[in-house]
């Protein structure tokens, strides 16, 4: 489980990044640098980071569900998750 702190930290840079998107699109097109330094840092989309929805846990991430593997087997094998099932042949 990640600190509250850090899922926040992350949510923030989501939020940022949404926020400053356009302007960021249009300053690189124009190649005004020096309006891009002025944005702030969190607003760039290389600072994001995936993360698992419910645990926060940065690695193992499964990006057609949006969570970690650890989470997504568990859940797998609780049947929360609907059309998934162990292997057997």
């Amino acid at each position: 489980m990640a600190k509250e702190g850090v899922k926040a930290r992350e949510v923030k840079r989501q939020k940022l990044v949404a926020k400053y998107a356009d302007k960021r699109a249009e300053l690189k097109a124009a190649g005004d640098f020096a309006g891009l330094d002025k944005l702030p840092k969190n607003s760039s989309a290389v600072r994001l980071h995936n993360r698992c929805k419910l645990t926060g846990r940065p690695r193992g991430y499964m990006r057609t569900f949006g969570i970690s593997r650890v989470t997504f087997r568990e859940m797998a094998l609780d049947g929360k998750i609907p059309g998934v099932r162990k292997a057997s042949w």
